[in-house]
């Protein structure tokens, strides 16, 4: 019986299409919270390790918005350099 309780409401794979997935668990013993990547590695983190990546997670999550807003053709552009 495992020691860890994973988060069943994250659902995160590979935006390669690789298949790797991610898997948050808690360890119901001590706290430490592991952060796996399925079929490849996975890394221990302490609680306090572990709200920085999330919070690393939202400010890359913040700023891939913003790239992908800022790269999307705005509506009534003209495509063409003759227009």
């Amino acid at each position: 019986m495992s020691a860890y309780s994973s988060d069943l409401d994250l659902k995160v794979t590979d935006a390669t299409g690789t298949g790797v997935e991610v898997d948050v668990a808690t360890n119901l013993l001590n706290g430490i919270v592991r952060l796996s990547v399925l079929w490849t590695q996975e890394i221990y983190l302490s609680p306090d390790d572990a709200e920085r990546v999330a919070e690393s997670l939202q400010r890359a999550a913040e700023h891939g918005r913003r790239i992908a807003e800022a790269s999307s053709p705005k509506p009534g552009l003209g495509t063409s350099s003759g227009e």
